[in-house]
């Protein structure tokens, strides 16, 4: 139950987490704004302006009187469809050319820029014309929308002319034999067969009576094919989304890509980059961050430096794990450990400030360099005189150096030397019984070796020393190396007391070694290797 309350609560802070890491690549998030913004710059550029016009037309049928409420209705008599196929005809897109001065060849294109549309239930056809300029916009609308009336009644008209014509082929025949029946009729004598003739004067009247009906009724049409309802007129603005749109949506679109590379990069970026994630791969809180300095001097002066040591060192000394033992050791994942020095000499006189006494030892025999670059003071405390190892190593040996600290006082140094057998050395009693000097009342011990993922002599210490510091940049040093880091030092039995955090740029090009005899060759220093001299050293 309250593993789940706690997941719920870290969820929020995992989410700003994350958020935090992809508005860290800034580069890429204004890389995308910058391409989305010139994108929707040069296609507001690079776009022809399009206006558009439109025309209505109401559609009616050619009648006699279309007022009349009697008969068939006028929505049946007209088949809308149709007619807006017609409307976006050929035909009628030639006879929009002409009507604006174009020739037939262009009736494709002038079609290509209309649509015909029908509102539903309703006799009403839309003209809608694009052009590049607001005047061929309306022109265009209202010569199609007059193209289609003139088509329309063209055909109507043409349509009844030809049916007139038939009735008048069938009324003339019937004309002539009325009068030839006429004849006759005045000629016979018999009055059965003038009546005989007279029935069939009457049928051909009724027949020609007929058709002079239908010819009347034809010549009476109203073939008017519908009336404009709606006058093209030129738009004010162009179609489209304008150029200040465009560069609106072009820069909202670039911003959601460089926000998608930025978290794509989060995601396959190796990196810790923060501080969260430096404390989730070590399961060690943050200590503190150091800011970032042009030159950071080995002894930090009074300043945001410095309060950031004493913060680190007060929270290390309230820690229940250090408090007990009081032997911090302190490394770097990789590289060339400068900073992890810098580190260690700023905790010892941080603890010397608070009135401990403090001892560095400079566990670092690869390439020993602090006897050099601190400022030493004449003689050293008696209670850190020490004995020449019996075995006869080099190093720890009895040679301290008391560090003048400036305000925070002074510390003792056990300097580094270079020796033939480092394993041999760090697991040496000598080195055991100069670390066991933090079981004096009011002491404390910190411990400088090399990079842990580069030489394993800080794993030989770990056991000795418990309490380690991880000094790293997050934006340099891998999530999978401080998992390895946290591995090895709980495999080695020791506890990681947490992490201080560095900006790139504090470690020197081209660390300057102290001069003195060329390097001594030494054997690899291996787990098997550690194993074994920690055995042997037990057992002396």
């Amino acid at each position: 139950m309250n593993d789940d309350i706690r997941g719920q609560q870290d969820e929020p802070e995992l989410l700003r987490d994350q958020v935090q890491q992809v508005l860290r690549h800034r580069v890429l998030v204004a890389g995308g704004l910058l391409a989305g913004l010139l994108a929707g710059g040069w296609f507001g550029y690079g776009s022809v302006a399009s206006y558009e016009s439109s025309s209505e037309v109401l559609v009616r049928a050619a009648t006699i009187n279309p007022y009349a409420t009697n008969g068939v209705s006028v929505d049946k008599q007209i088949n809308i469809g149709s007619e807006r196929q017609t409307a976006a005809g050929n035909a009628v897109a030639e006879r929009a050319a002409e009507q604006l001065g174009r020739s037939a060849d262009d009736a494709g294109d002038l079609q290509g820029r209309l649509q015909v549309t029908n509102p539903p239930d309703t006799l009403v056809l839309k003209f809608t014309y694009v052009a590049g300029t607001p005047k061929a916009a309306a022109d265009g609308a209202a010569a199609f929308a007059e193209a289609y009336l003139d088509y329309r009644e063209t055909q109507t008209t043409s349509t009844v002319s030809n049916m007139i014509a038939g009735y008048k082929k069938q009324l003339d025949p019937l004309a002539e034999q009325r009068e030839d029946l006429l004849d006759q009729i005045d000629q016979l004598q018999s009055d059965t067969e003038k009546g005989t003739a007279l029935a069939a004067q009457a049928n051909l009247l009724s027949q020609i009576t007929e058709l002079t009906n239908d010819i009347s009724e034809l010549k009476a049409l109203d073939t008017t094919p519908g009336y404009v309802t709606v006058k093209a007129e030129r738009p004010v603005k162009a179609e489209g989304l304008g150029m200040p749109m465009l560069i609106a949506l072009g820069g909202v679109v670039g911003l959601a890509l460089g926000l998608l590379g930025a978290w794509l990069r989060m995601i396959f970026d190796p990196a810790a980059r923060s501080a969260d994630t430096v404390s989730r791969a070590l399961r060690a809180p943050v200590l503190g961050s150091l800011p970032r300095v042009p030159e950071e001097p080995l002894l930090a002066a009074d300043g945001a430096l410095a309060e950031q040591y004493r913060s680190v060192a007060f929270r290390l000394a309230y820690d229940r794990h250090f408090a007990d033992r009081r032997r911090l050791l302190v490394v770097e994942p990789n590289g060339e450990g400068t900073t992890a020095a810098v580190v260690a000499v700023n905790l010892t006189a941080c603890f010397a400030e608070t009135g401990m006494s403090a001892l560095l030892v400079e566990a670092d025999l690869r390439h020993p360099d602090l006897a050099r670059r601190l400022p030493a003071m004449p003689g050293a405390r008696p209670g850190w005189v020490g004995r020449e190892p019996a075995d006869g190593t080099p190093w720890p040996g009895a040679r301290h150096i008391a560090v003048d600290a400036g305000e925070s006082g002074t510390f003792d140094l056990v300097p580094g030397v270079r020796v033939p057998h480092v394993a041999r050395t760090l697991t040496s009693a000598a080195t055991t019984r100069l670390i066991d000097q933090a079981d004096a009342p009011n002491t404390t011990v910190v411990v400088l070796a090399p990079p842990v993922l580069s030489y394993a002599d800080a794993l030989a210490l770990v056991d000795r020393v418990d309490g380690v510091v991880v000094v790293c940049d997050p934006r340099t040093v891998a999530r999978t190396a401080l998992e390895r880091i946290r591995e090895l030092i709980d495999g080695a039995g020791g506890q990681v007391l947490g992490a201080v955090l560095h900006q790139g740029g504090r470690q020197r090009k081209g660390r300057r070694r102290a001069q003195g005899p060329a390097p001594i060759p030494t054997a690899p220093l291996t787990a098997e290797s550690v194993t074994r001299d920690s055995l042997s050293s037990g057992s002396r």
